[in-house]
């Protein structure tokens, strides 16, 4: 399973898994231009914070692919090759840093996008003219290839925490179809299950848009996983009954004191695992912090359409005449995590100096929080 691949070199393409198709039908769709990127984010068809990163980043240099494209008719026209030279390499760094710009619009709270694109904007800023194609499809697959190692680094610092665990709940999908690879949360439970831990995972459905029934269950159970699907207002009553031995998730941001958002229905997991005394662990990379947020009531939450909670494929489930609620993530307060996994390291307990002292140094940002 490839979540997203760069196709060839500086005029190549994106290759995206349709993960609004899954698990139905398995196809991909190909994006060429930086709207076919914008439009990819924004309707889920690439989605996880990290993953969304990655696919902007390819989307920076979608964008000079087609500025080079469109130049090149027009310089061989051009009457004094210098001058032509000039112009293109002026047109490609304008349409780079506007589709940087554009692409930071698609989705709001995964704070791996912005990071993403500032890494791309500061390769537009630092490249040679005659480079800056190459050096821009090289630091997207650099920024595709770290995520790679931290997946593996996570999951390999997590998988001890589930030591003695039978039963793992999860909520929407972390696993590759959001990061690579092996993911973040998941990527602790295929350490585990590779390790010799038969793991058995409960993936809440996560409305409304079923992430975790469509997605995480598709995902484990090519991974020859043990997987159960219910619906979100089931674990509860799971963990009631002493059928949960812990809680994992990701997270799209994590502010700086360790409140971390992730898809809405997260924090009342954490509420619960709580009052039951099951563990409950945050796994995300670093590029999930944001170290300017000094906690998580900042953090921007995205809204999403009506349609997703009114409709139910072609059926209509809500009234016109009723409102409709529909955030995308909600925030659970760093107190109710027992530890976040990073690949640097397990953060425990979740506070703001441990995690200056595992994140801030590698991250290079600065904490703001006092």
């Amino acid at each position: 399973m490839q979540t997203l691949e760069w196709i060839g070199g500086t005029d190549g393409y994106l290759r995206l898994i349709d993960q609004t198709r899954l698990p139905g039908e398995e196809t991909y769709l190909d994006c060429r231009t930086v709207d076919d990127a914008h439009d990819a984010i924004s309707r889920l068809v690439v989605r996880g914070a990290p993953a969304i990163g990655i696919a902007a980043a390819y989307g920076v240099c979608l964008a000079a692919a087609d500025a080079l494209r469109q130049n090149a008719s027009s310089q061989q026209a051009a009457s004094h090759q210098q001058d032509a030279s000039h112009q293109q390499a002026a047109s490609v760094r304008s349409a780079v840093a506007r589709a940087a710009d554009y692409l930071a619009t698609s989705r709001p709270t995964a704070v791996n996008l912005f990071w993403a694109l500032d890494r791309m904007r500061a390769v537009l800023n630092r490249a040679d003219d005659d480079d800056l194609p190459e050096t821009l499809l090289r630091e997207a697959r650099q920024i595709h290839d770290e995520d790679r190692r931290m997946c593996a680094a996570m999951g390999l610092y997590g998988a001890p925490l589930l030591d003695g665990c039978r039963n793992v709940l999860t909520h929407c999908n972390a696993g590759g179809l959001a990061a690579s690879e092996r993911g973040t949360a998941l990527a602790v439970i295929y350490a585990a299950h590779a390790s010799g831990n038969p793991v058995h995972v409960y993936a809440d459905e996560t409305r409304p848009l079923l992430q975790g029934a469509r997605l995480t269950a598709w995902e484990l159970a090519k991974a020859g996983v043990d997987v159960t699907v219910l619906c979100d207002s089931m674990a509860a009553g799971l963990m009631q009954r002493g059928q949960v031995d812990a809680v994992i998730v990701g997270a799209d941001r994590i502010a700086a004191n360790g409140d971390a958002a992730n898809k809405i229905g997260t924090y009342p997991l954490a509420i619960v695992a709580r009052h039951h005394g099951v563990p409950f662990y945050v796994a995300a990379p670093s590029s999930t912090f944001d170290l300017s947020l000094p906690n998580g009531t900042q953090i921007p939450i995205e809204q999403r359409r009506r349609e997703e909670v009114s409709r139910w494929g072609d059926v209509q489930s809500v009234p016109d005449e009723a409102q409709v609620y529909n955030p995308a993530f909600d925030v659970t307060p760093a107190e109710l995590i027992t530890a976040i996994i990073t690949e640097r390291g397990v953060i425990r307990p979740v506070d703001t100096a441990n995690i200056r002292k595992i994140v801030a140094e590698f991250a290079g940002q600065t904490d703001s929080a006092p």
